[in-house]
């Protein structure tokens, strides 16, 4: 991993404020440890970030989040105040940028993104689910905005 990715990520767990609290209260060991089991976690979501087919950032009016297949991470912030998620799309992981979209209803009734890569031989239903490429084309055509378009890997 780069070491300029480990400065922000160990920046972001020392500003934490829990962090802060200990090292103000002299539980400075306690929140060191914390700080490094709060790097390591982080620096596996950036890992599973890279190498799952399906990973993705959804940025909306209700915050960011990391698609991880089983694992989702989350704040309400907007993405340049959430720096796992600005670190996996700077890194190349999909970005889709909702805030453009208008029409909600359409949007809540779309499919969810496989959580394995696999193609869900039936996608209709409550528990539809499309691969990250055809979401893609779908969400795009409610009007949402697409970096790191995995599509433009794929032969013509």
């Amino acid at each position: 991993m780069q070491t300029g990715v480990l400065r922000v990520l160990r920046a972001t767990s020392a500003s934490w404020w829990r962090h802060k609290e200990l090292r103000r209260t002299g539980q400075t060991e306690l929140a060191q440890r914390l700080e490094r089991e709060t790097v390591s976690r982080n620096l596996g979501y950036l890992r599973q970030a890279e190498t799952l087919p399906n990973a993705h950032v959804i940025f909306g009016d209700g915050g960011t989040f990391v698609q991880l297949g089983w694992t989702t991470v989350s704040t309400f912030a907007p993405i340049e105040r959430f720096p796992l998620a600005a670190l996996a799309v700077a890194r190349g992981t999909p970005f889709i940028d909702i805030r453009p979209v208008n029409n909600v209803i359409a949007f809540a009734n779309l499919p969810r993104v496989t959580r394995d890569g696999s193609v869900d031989p039936e996608p209709w239903g409550p528990g539809r689910a499309v691969s990250l490429t055809t979401y893609i084309d779908m969400v795009e055509e409610l009007g949402a905005r697409i970096v790191n378009d995995p599509r433009a890997s794929r032969p013509a």
